[in-house]
């Protein structure tokens, strides 16, 4: 049974019977649906929504002998773009699903989702449609564990001091990536200056009044993520069948805005706009073709 299933508020399934009358329902009344026909078979990804943009898409294989489950996951759609490079797209090992790869600057490390949309990427593959189209990407994550810290004060001059930093620092990055020796010198200089302004710091602050926010790998898994963002607004939505409630909440990290969701019971602390949010999360992402 799938752990981030209590993300979008289904906290109370403890058996996979209970997770299959769960999937009849999403094949029998799907809100959404996406056929992609090969030559043997025809792949299906069905979507059904439980809230506001969140739910459950289950995906399989339909040809004479009836329809074959494949997988499924929990979803939930962020809004707006997050990203605009260039994104891969590979195969994950385990049935058709799908991983993206993308680097943004903004994180300094490549960002690997799991794809929501694997019917429409694949109509696109089979159409020969994807060599030089221009895409942008919906980052959004679901998370199981979390805690909502008191923001750090700053003045207007703070204010805009990071942000001329981060857009500075993100010229670097950009040239560094095009092989630009000068920036990659500055970077390094910049980050031994970091690491040595931090040394002195921890021994007299708090951690996290001195890191605003990070994005970061967390455990084994690829597409998994701790984060620390600001939360730019929330809504607090309610799922159609078992009743829990889930906070849908939108945050901005080391520069990046998307969308996360967590099941009440899971978060710790009360959001509020400028408040953080602390967190692990499974990273999800949408390919918008356009």
């Amino acid at each position: 049974m799938h752990s981030y299933l209590r993300a979008i508020g289904f906290s109370e399934l403890n058996k996979e019977s209970e997770a299959e009358k769960l999937l009849e329902e999403v094949y029998k009344n799907f809100d959404h649906r996406e056929a992609v026909k090969d030559e043997q078979s025809v792949f299906l990804e069905m979507q059904k929504d439980f809230a506001p943009d969140m739910g459950i898409m289950l995906c399989g294989d339909l040809d004479q002998d009836g329809f074959h489950k494949q997988y499924y996951f929990p979803y939930y759609k962020g809004n707006g773009i997050t990203t605009k490079e260039d994104i891969i797209v590979e195969k994950r090992v385990n049935g058709d699903s799908y991983s993206g790869v993308c680097d943004d600057g903004r994180i300094g490390v490549s960002l690997i989702f799991y794809l929501q949309n694997p019917g429409e990427y694949r109509k696109e593959q089979l159409l020969n449609q994807l060599f030089g189209r221009k895409t942008v990407t919906t980052l959004s994550g679901l998370s199981t564990s979390g805690t909502i810290l008191l923001p750090v004060r700053k003045n207007s001059e703070q204010i805009d001091f990071q942000k001329k930093s981060t857009a500075k620092r993100n010229q670097l990055l950009s040239a560094a990536k095009n092989g630009d020796p000068e920036a990659i010198e500055s970077l390094t200089i910049e980050d031994m200056d970091l690491y040595s302004m931090l040394s002195r710091r921890v021994y007299e602050e708090d951690i996290y009044t001195i890191v605003d926010t990070y994005f970061m790998p967390y455990g084994i898994e690829c597409d998994q993520y701790q984060i620390m963002g600001n939360i730019n607004y929330y809504a607090r939505v309610r799922n159609s069948v078992t009743k829990e409630y889930v906070y849908q909440i939108n945050v901005e990290c080391n520069d990046l805005n998307f969308d996360i969701c967590i099941n009440e019971a899971d978060l710790t602390g009360s959001p509020e706009v400028g408040r953080r949010f602390k967190g692990t999360i499974w990273l999800q992402g949408k390919i918008n073709f356009e």
